[in-house]
């Protein structure tokens, strides 16, 4: 494919895509994420070239390697060079935990933050078709449902990837062909991480089709929204809270209504706990289908011709104490 033809038909995905996204409107502003890779600066280029004078970009600078200050910094000077606004953002905390989703965290807190300030209506990361591909297999090897394998999700909340569908070779072939300045993490390639190490095992799978495992986690996500709305249906109908515990008065249900049901009342009850997933929550299931009842955390789930949900009585020491001699 030839320079022209390539830039052109990139283009011609990412408005498409976006337009899908979040409709076509003429004064949206969009911001753009840009570590400095290869996968972003071809996204920031062609987004300034799709949407000119409604372009904003922001660099997180997680202050992780010695090198990154000169990434942002160059990221900064070819926007200059543009005329594209850049901001370079760095976390106020040091890392805890595991780093990459410390690191995770900080960037999306500091990109929502720039972009409040900046009023920027979508921001735009580079999500691409190899990574759906490798997020799908990760989340396959893990056991996950049809929510994990819908994979990254076009759009989150204000956050969209309009190049899910777009293969990582096409975009390397546009920097180079642009002769775009971009950086290669070398994070990208250690195999101490997860993805790391499956892209590795991936390098010579040319039988796998990353586009077509992006539309297979784009249909997946279709099938998640569709579950998600005819639950809220069903919640509506069938669930209702007496004040002192949440009851459920239909169970012939398949059971992954049943699975989200209980994940309903369970968010209902406690927004802020974490919820049971996989064998735990099947167990409880299976328990009430009995007509027994499971433990969900600090919650009780009881079975019988309504389910109900409540608060966990305290748990007691069961432990004896030595008793003095008499």
């Amino acid at each position: 494919m030839q320079l022209t033809s390539l830039r052109a038909a990139l283009q011609a995905r990412l408005i498409a895509a976006t337009q899908a996204l979040v409709g076509d409107d003429p004064a949206a502003r969009f911001g753009v994420a840009v570590s400095g890779g290869p996968d972003s600066m071809a996204l920031l280029y062609l987004a300034a070239q799709s949407f000119a004078g409604r372009v904003a970009a922001v660099t997180i600078d997680h202050g992780l390697r010695p090198a990154s200050a000169d990434e942002a910094a160059m990221v900064a000077r070819w926007c200059a060079g543009q005329g594209v606004a850049h901001h370079v953002a760095t976390p106020d905390m040091p890392p805890t935990g595991n780093i990459q989703s410390w690191a995770r965290t900080q960037r999306y807190a500091l990109i929502e933050q720039w972009r409040l300030t900046q009023g920027i209506d979508w921001v735009m990361t580079a999500h691409h078709a190899d990574d759906q591909l490798e997020t799908l297999l990760m989340r396959l090897n893990r056991g996950s449902g049809v929510g994990g394998l819908a994979g990254v999700r076009g759009r989150s909340g204000t956050v969209i990837r309009p190049l899910l569908g777009v293969r990582k070779a096409a975009l390397q072939q546009l920097v180079d062909d642009e002769e775009l300045p971009h950086v290669h993490d070398p994070s990208n390639a250690d195999p101490r991480f997860d993805r790391a190490a499956l892209r590795a095992a991936l390098a010579g799978a040319d039988w796998l089709n990353p586009e077509a495992a992006a539309r297979s986690a784009a249909a997946l996500a279709e099938a998640e929204a569709a579950l998600d709305w005819s639950v809220a249906e069903l919640a509506a109908r069938h669930v209702e809270c007496d004040g002192r515990q949440w009851r459920l008065d239909r169970t012939d249900l398949p059971r992954e209504y049943m699975r989200r049901l209980i994940l309903h009342m369970l968010r209902a009850a406690a927004p802020d706990a974490a919820l049971p997933r996989g064998d735990a929550l099947d167990r409880a299931i299976g328990a009430a289908q009995a007509g027994g009842r499971a433990n969900l955390g600090n919650w009780l789930l009881r079975g019988g011709s309504v389910w109900t949900l409540r608060r966990a009585p305290p748990r007691v020491n069961s432990r004896k104490v030595p008793q003095p001699d008499a």
